[in-house]
This record gives C-alpha cells, structure tokens and sequence, in this order.
C-alpha cells in the first residue's frame, strides 16, 4: 500500500519544511509516502467561499483515482486514537488497497464533490489548526 497526504498551500516556514521532510523520510523506511502539495489558489479578491472551494476540489480531484481509498481530513470525521489510527492503516493494509489518499483542504474546507469522492473522514483533533 502506498500513502499519499494531499494538501493544498505550502508550508512557508523553513522550519516547518525542514520538519516535515524529517517525518516524510522516517515514514518512507516503513511504507511508500508521499507529500503532495497543490499551490494555493491567486487572486481570491473579491471570490466567494463557495467558489474557492469549487476551484480547490477541481485540484484535488484531478490528482486522485477511482481506485484510491479517499481520506479527508475533516472536523467533522471519526476521531480515533493513536492507536485506533494504527489499527485503521493496517486494516486497510489488510483489505488490499494499493492507494490510501489522505486530503487536507483549504481553509474554508471542502466542496460537496469531494465529500461524494471519499470513502471516509477523519479528525486529527476537535481544534482547528492552520496549514502550517
């Protein structure tokens, strides 16, 4: 099974970067990871929410594939701990799927075609946290 994170904005703190590529190179000795990273959206004056989100999900929706196992990462998903996550990977790792997509969305979340595109949702924490 291959993991992929896709995330839309990039982390501008070299810090950060340098953190996650730590994290990206630990996990690449355990499994096949990916970082996918789609480039903010330009010139926004003046766009509404909705339409941010309709053009985010055209992006996002181009990178994955029919058979990807679809994730987002969502505030209103199941909240499952450390362990529970574990025991979620490996039994997708059991059920054969080759592509596990992660997805991270903008800042205003995600439109309704990316919610019908995913298998499932998941909370990292009942607290919000920016992109970086």
């Amino acid at each position: 099974m291959k993991i992929t994170l896709l995330v839309i904005s990039k982390t501008d703190e070299k810090y950060l970067q340098e953190g996650i590529d730590v994290y990206v190179k630990r996990l690449s000795h355990y499994i096949p990871f990916e970082l996918d990273v789609i480039p903010a959206l330009k010139d926004l004056k003046g766009v509404s929410p909705e339409e941010i989100k309709e053009r985010e999900a055209a992006l996002i929706l181009k990178r994955i594939e029919k058979s990807d196992c679809v994730v987002l990462l969502d505030e209103h998903g199941k909240q499952p701990t450390s362990v529970g996550f574990s025991e979620y990977l490996q039994k997708k790792m059991n059920q054969g799927i080759r592509q596990l997509t992660f997805v991270v969305g903008g800042a205003f979340g995600f439109a309704p075609s990316v919610y019908k595109a995913a298998q499932d949702k998941i909370s990292l924490s009942p607290m919000t946290f920016n992109h970086q």
